[in-house]
């Protein structure tokens, strides 16, 4: 996934300021694709450029609404539908697993209780964020809640594997 996709899909429904973009990441998609107010607004800045986004509305302090063009919505529906999606992740929390055998075995169990406190602690600010968020019957809506959903459901998983291999390490 791409910032350039994730400004395109949020703008699908709506037009929307940059402002409102960045609330859209931090309420939304920031457990997904997190991105900073800089790399939104650069951006937005390429994706006028190009002709997938234009300037709709020009506010009091230079504030600019963007609305979708019918070129920025067939380039969504081309990266949904002929990309495939990078399945190769890199995870530094497995890569340390790998390793614990040089620590002590308390050292290896307390790091992996810590990484059952840290998807507890992710897995309850999703459910937070969940019973804080007003769903709709929209699409952002209905296909937030089922993103959402896996992200409950993978921190769970991962809280669970955790307190698992913590039982795991032997005491030699």
């Amino acid at each position: 996934m791409s910032l350039r996709h994730a400004l395109l899909g949020l703008l699908v429904d709506h037009p929307a300021s940059g402002y409102d973009l960045l609330k859209a990441f931090d309420t939304s998609l920031a457990n997904v694709w997190p991105a900073t107010q800089s790399q939104i607004y650069g951006e937005l800045t390429k994706l006028a450029d190009n002709g997938l986004i234009v300037v709709s509305e020009q506010g009091p302090r230079g504030r600019k609404e963007y609305t979708l063009t019918d070129t920025g919505l067939a380039e969504l529906r081309r990266w949904l539908t002929q990309t495939e999606p990078q399945r190769t992740t890199r995870s530094d929390v497995l890569l340390r697993v790998f390793f614990l055998g040089v620590l002590t075995p308390q050292q290896a169990r307390d790091y992996l209780a810590g990484q059952a406190a840290h998807a507890a602690e992710l897995h309850a600010n999703l459910k937070a964020l969940d019973a804080a968020i007003d769903w709709d019957d929209d699409n952002l809506s209905v296909y937030g809640r089922i993103a959402l959903e896996y992200g409950q459901r993978f921190a769970a998983m991962q809280q669970e594997w955790a307190e698992w291999a913590r039982t795991q390490v032997r005491n030699t």
